[in-house]
């Protein structure tokens, strides 16, 4: 009888949930594109905190479906865990096998920077900077721009691009989503927010290791990201030593391990007041250590400059692939998004992503 009755309570909820819609007991994702240059792992995700490493993807799912089958994919109820949480899964780690949620997640939908679904989205149309009356840097494709800061033009591939901005994807509708984060006074951010590895609060200015607005603990760092920082830090201290001739190049540009990076995304119609980035440790700010940023999508006039002052400050085109560092003596330069251009995102990368108009903007810091 006992035999029996579990067989009845098994089908009635598989016939509620079916794997079929739902996904199988147990997925292993893989996230290994990037992993072309023989220096590069394909070990998955592991988190800047220590927590366990994970395999991960971006399969291209709806967000709507995508949402059933992260909280079903275990293909078992769960008791509560200890604070309302709800564990699903094998894993150790908060993402590997499974996925944590806390009763006071938002139910609003998350905010998907592709458009999958949207059959209006399929012609995509595209231009260049110069087409939009804009022209880009003169000179070489890697510059320093001053002491500290480097640009590196073009250097992230289209395959890496694609994977980036799926992974983004992928992460950006799960438990730590993309959302609009404010201020105490009411105002909000004009581009949607998603954090990895710590929790950056614009309202307290803080790091922490939850999100006030819903409890959750940011996803780590994919270590495919990680690396791709690292390497570029070797090509742009190549750089600097060849401008400088300096023996010691960190001396002009230190060495960083970032365990923190914020995602932004920006409309066409987003951007950022002038700012300096002053909320990490008082060691990593007096070492210099650098802001690494990411750029895909479409272009922005990025602003920057030693004071507050939007007339002053100098101005420069980040188009998509583009990496630009700061620290050294430029760390605590005030920087903004003045305005996105419109229809500047590389076409190709708009047909394998679906990627929303606008600007994708990835900063890596150590805390």
């Amino acid at each position: 009888m006992l035999l029996r009755r579990t067989s009845t309570l098994s089908w009635r909820y598989h016939r509620l949930y079916p794997p079929w819609r739902y996904g199988s007991s147990h997925v292993f994702l893989r996230f290994s594109s990037l992993g072309n240059d023989s220096n590069w792992g394909n070990s998955g995700v592991k988190c800047s905190r220590g927590k366990d490493s994970i395999s991960s993807a971006t399969p291209p799912y709806d967000p709507d479906t995508d949402f059933r089958w992260k909280r079903f994919g275990s293909g078992k109820k769960q008791k509560p865990a200890h604070g309302g949480r709800i564990q699903h899964g094998r894993g150790n780690s908060k993402y590997g096998g499974g996925t944590s949620y806390s009763h006071g997640f938002p139910k609003a939908k998350p905010y998907d920077i592709c458009l999958y679904g949207n059959r209006r989205s399929a012609n995509i149309s595209t231009g260049s900077l110069n087409e939009m009356g804009h022209t880009e840097m003169e000179g070489a494709k890697q510059r320093v721009l001053r002491p500290g800061m480097v640009l590196l033009k073009q250097y992230i591939t289209h395959k890496e691009q694609v994977e980036i901005v799926k992974k983004c994807r992928y992460l950006g509708i799960g438990p730590g989503r993309f959302y609009q984060p404010g201020y105490q006074n009411g105002a909000k951010l004009h581009l949607q927010m998603m954090c990895l590895g710590m929790n950056w609060d614009p309202m307290s200015r803080k790091y922490d290791d939850t999100r006030p607005v819903d409890g959750i603990e940011p996803p780590c760092i994919p270590r495919e990201f990680s690396l791709l920082v690292k390497r570029a830090i070797q090509d742009a201290h190549a750089l600097v030593k060849k401008q400088y001739h300096v023996s010691n190049v960190e001396d002009i540009l230190p060495l960083t391990s970032p365990d923190i990076c914020i995602v932004n995304f920006y409309t066409t119609s987003g951007r950022l007041g002038l700012h300096q980035d002053r909320d990490e440790s008082r060691e990593s700010l007096r070492k210099g250590l650098p802001v690494v940023s990411l750029s895909l999508g479409d272009s922005a006039e990025f602003l920057y400059g030693d004071q507050r002052n939007v007339d002053n400050a100098e101005r420069i085109f980040l188009e998509s692939g583009d990496v630009l560092f700061f620290g050294g003596k430029s760390r605590h330069i005030f920087h903004g998004v003045s305005s996105i251009i419109p229809k500047s995102a590389p076409k190709a990368l708009l047909e394998e992503t679906r990627l929303r108009p606008g600007r994708l903007n990835l900063t890596f810091r150590q805390f």
